[in-house]
């Protein structure tokens, strides 16, 4: 069995979501979720076996009723889904991501000025980026839209091996901030799980008179 690619899981889990099982147990019976979907006790208690094997939900049985939550897994599923609807009605020819600039960790300067990865960017994004990156935290209700970048189109950068360590692949997308075009950089691996880092051939702190807590809007370009 493959539920990742199967819409009736989809289907159970997002009315299970909307009882609040995204967080915490819910009670639900298998007559209940067979009212839900307009199928049989017998149909919706296959369901939720199904699901749990699938490890999509897990299940408490100790108290007198059935209750069920959804795992981390069956979250990511849910979370696909509504990139895709995302793609369907929000997103056109860009994504605004909201966010305040931050200090860095000082990696930034080290990798962008390797040499592997600055003659990519200068083929692959056509300038040739300043020496270090802009770091945006995103604002909480932002946070989702990082996934979405991370599973939509993206310009790839290879990784490479110099004097004896491995530097990994990265993802870029071309953006700009107040008109200035720029890209954001997504490590593969990356330190970071909420804040976005930022390319560009001029020193964008220095250029737009950037401090760190300012807020700032980053619109990620899609059609490229």
């Amino acid at each position: 069995m493959e539920p990742e690619n199967d819409e009736k899981f989809v289907t159970a889990l997002r009315r299970i979501a909307l009882m609040g099982g995204l967080h915490d147990y819910v009670a639900l019976s298998s007559r209940e979720l067979g009212d839900m979907l307009d199928m049989s006790q017998q149909s919706a208690s296959k369901r939720i076996l199904e699901l749990l094997d699938g490890n999509l939900i897990e299940r408490d049985l100790g108290a007198r009723r059935q209750r069920i939550r959804i795992t981390s897994k069956g979250s990511d599923m849910l979370r696909k889904e509504y990139i895709e609807y995302q793609k369907i009605f929000e997103m056109k020819d860009e994504l605004v991501i909201k966010g305040t600039v931050i200090e860095g960790m000082g990696e930034g300067q080290y990798y962008v000025t390797q040499p592997g990865y600055m003659e990519q960017f200068v083929e692959k994004l056509g300038f040739k980026p300043y020496e270090g990156t802009l770091n945006v935290k995103l604002l909480p209700t932002e946070h989702h839209k990082l996934d979405t970048l991370r599973n939509g189109r993206t310009i790839d950068i290879k990784g490479f091996e110099r004097n004896g360590r491995t530097f990994g692949d990265v993802h870029c997308i071309p953006a700009s901030i107040q008109n200035i075009e720029c890209a954001v950089v997504l490590p593969r691996r990356s330190h970071y799980e909420d804040v976005l880092e930022v390319i560009c051939k001029f020193h964008l702190r220095r250029t737009l008179g950037l401090e760190d807590g300012d807020q700032i809007e980053v619109r990620i370009h899609l059609n490229f």
